[in-house]
């Protein structure tokens, strides 16, 4: 399957950063950039899961969801369309206590 425009422009938009000389330019750059990530990670996972479930409507199977989704398996494409995530990450406080 071909790459998706969007993945591509995001893509090279790394790149770009990565193409920055001046070092400062290049950190500030990519800190306002992974500031602003955590909201845009969480509107990606709920774009996905309301696709993953109008895919299901549509009468796809669980299993040729997560082969349209790269291989993943049919128990994670479910898991993908329920909402839940993959592995439970600790959390900060969770990583330092333990």
């Amino acid at each position: 399957m071909d790459e998706p425009e969007e993945v591509r422009r995001l893509v090279e938009t790394i790149e770009a950063f990565e193409a920055i000389e001046d070092d400062e330019a290049c950190a500030v750059a990519v800190s306002k950039a992974l500031a602003a990530w955590p909201a845009h990670h969480s509107k990606l996972r709920e774009l996905r899961q309301r696709r993953v479930q109008a895919l299901r409507e549509q009468g796809k199977t669980w299993g040729e969801i997560g082969e349209l989704l790269g291989g993943i398996t049919a128990a994670r494409a479910q898991q993908i369309g329920a909402g839940l995530r993959g592995t439970k990450r600790p959390t900060k406080k969770e990583a330092q206590d333990g």
